[in-house]
């Protein structure tokens, strides 16, 4: 290709020109994207985080983006560098994990929720359990099994596992569970009655009409079933802090009662 002198002259200022259209063009989508807040939070929040996430979005405070998984399957992704904004923990340990890391924004880390652990069955059961020191579960389980959330790193199944270690039963039916990749699953497979028991969050019973409360776990039997939330370090936007904000409103709170959480 053969360019006039002209062309030649002019090259560097078309080129300067190209350069500054390039960038407005771009410039929209940056500050699109910097509007969207990535939350990740236990699997037991997904009604309702999902819901003051919408709440959220239609206020237009931002663009609200959710993963819900257990919490220790979150932590470890933000410890792999996974770009969450917020977080929220169904239990201390995991958000200590990523703090020990210094992965959470100093001084944001703080008590959100409370919860109870509860004993279901299937709606249709007629199984009905005094919880107490020494309870036998093992007659009503017969040949089939207990679902709970993986007693080694998801937080339901965590305080589940205390619980029936502090009233003397745990041994007896540590053979007999299921565990659940989190508290939803073990909730589904109850529902679905491929086992008769099972042990979730109060919280995760009350969203369906396939299960039913057979027991409540005493609260002396467990430690206080604590939910925590904090910005996740160097994830510190202007809509990262209205969101967190927004979870201490009015509204937030209400929807959080109306899901049967304990408003810290």
């Amino acid at each position: 290709m053969i360019f006039s002198k002209t062309a030649n002259k002019n090259f560097p200022a078309i080129f300067l020109l190209i350069m500054i259209i390039s960038l407005g063009f771009f410039h929209p989508a940056t500050a699109k994207e910097s509007n969207k807040i990535l939350v990740f939070a236990a699997a037991s929040t997904t009604n309702a985080v999902d819901e003051i996430g919408q709440l959220f979005s239609q206020k237009e405070y931002g663009r609200f983006v959710p993963s819900f998984a257990s919490s220790s399957t979150l932590a470890k992704q933000i410890a792999s560098g996974a770009p969450a904004n917020i977080y929220i923990s169904a239990n201390p340990k995991w958000m200590t994990f990523l703090d020990d890391k210094h992965l959470i924004e100093k001084g944001t880390r703080r008590d959100l929720l409370g919860n109870r652990i509860v004993l279901i069955a299937p709606a249709a059961s007629n199984i009905k359990i005094d919880i107490h020191p020494g309870f036998d579960l093992l007659p009503i389980i017969g040949t089939e099994k207990l679902a709970m959330g993986d007693p080694d790193h998801v937080p339901a199944g965590i305080y589940g596992k205390q619980a029936l270690m502090n009233l003397g039963v745990w041994d007896k039916i540590a053979p007999k569970v299921v565990r659940a990749k989190d508290v939803r699953t073990a909730l589904v497979f109850v529902e679905r009655q491929e086992v008769p028991l099972g042990i979730v969050y109060a919280t995760d019973a009350a969203i369906t009409d396939k299960v039913k409360v057979a027991g409540i776990f005493p609260e002396n039997s467990h430690p206080p079933v604590t939910y925590q939330a904090a910005i996740v370090k160097g994830n510190d936007t202007k809509t990262a802090r209205a969101f967190y904000n927004f979870m201490e409103s009015s509204e937030a709170k209400a929807i959080f009662n109306k899901y049967g959480f304990f408003v810290k």
